[in-house]
């Protein structure tokens, strides 16, 4: 039998287009949800019930499901621990008892705020509970050859919940309002589901278990907002608005996050924003 790829969160944002792009390709994919909308079922509450049989030596698991808005795991802590922390540690002692390789994704939001430039060696400090679970589960497979991180910043698409945002404000010709301070190094999303391809199937050439994937320019959601009006979005109005006090209790004001390893998976630079 040959390898198997699971995709775990196929559902979801990114997990979608990487299914689309590995079948595509001829790869064999299961995807695994917890809507029952995939090919297999797996709720993170009781990890226990999946069928690990079905994952066998040389396949690989991309773990991208989670709670992931972090007001919400700070607000319901348990549940999200018991979903992000617990019941994923689970799966993927499983999923690597199987024999299986893990891809999980993580956050730059485990190294903390950061304004200057920095890359993989940095040390984590995780802000915010979303942070510390993603960090919690890194932890706890650190050392393992079978298990890779890739941390992930502001992923965007067409899609994404930001974007269409902006594209909804210029078409009903409201203003758009958009947080200041709130810088990150945003990626587009097929560079990520390119570069995680990459990653499961040259997974000796890269030895490193942390992978950084942002993009080339850390910038402001304003800056985001101003980009998209200039190239696609001409009739879009911007107003920068400060945060509520407690919005930057959960997630870092700017993480200038360098992404070096990114590059050689993609055998390119990650594309800008104006560029994709």
């Amino acid at each position: 039998m040959g390898k198997k790829y699971f995709m775990v969160g196929s559902g979801g944002f990114i997990g979608r287009l990487a299914v689309d792009r590995l079948r595509a390709q001829g790869h064999d994919v299961i995807t695994v949800s917890s809507s029952g909308a995939g090919d297999r079922l797996l709720d993170l509450r009781q990890p226990e019930e999946f069928d690990y049989g079905l994952i066998q030596h040389t396949d690989v698991v991309f773990m991208a499901a989670a709670i992931s808005a972090p007001d919400i795991c700070a607000r319901e802590h348990e549940r999200a621990w018991a979903v992000n922390v617990t019941g994923t540690s689970t799966f993927i002692s499983n999923a690597l008892s199987q024999g299986a390789r893990v891809v999980f994704f993580s956050s730059d939001t485990v190294y903390g705020e950061r304004a200057d430039e920095f890359d993989e060696s940095t040390a984590c400090n995780p802000a915010g509970a979303y942070a510390v679970m993603k960090r919690e589960v890194e932890t706890r497979f650190a050392g393992n050859p079978a298990f890779k991180t890739i941390r992930l910043s502001l992923v965007f698409a067409a899609e994404a919940k930001l974007t269409k945002y902006l594209r909804g404000c210029a078409e009903r010709s409201e203003e758009a309002d958009i947080f200041h301070p709130f810088y990150r190094a945003v990626v587009h999303r097929d560079d990520v589901v390119q570069g995680v391809i990459a990653l499961a199937r040259r997974w000796e050439e890269f030895p490193q278990s942390v992978i950084n994937f942002g993009g080339p320019d850390v910038i402001a959601r304003t800056e985001f907002a101003q980009t998209l009006k200039d190239l696609v979005l001409p009739d879009l109005r911007i107003r920068r608005i400060d945060p509520e006090p407690n919005f930057f209790s959960n997630r870092p004001r700017i993480i200038r996050m360098k992404s070096p390893s990114l590059a050689l998976l993609l055998g390119r630079p990650a594309r800008s924003l104006g560029e994709a």
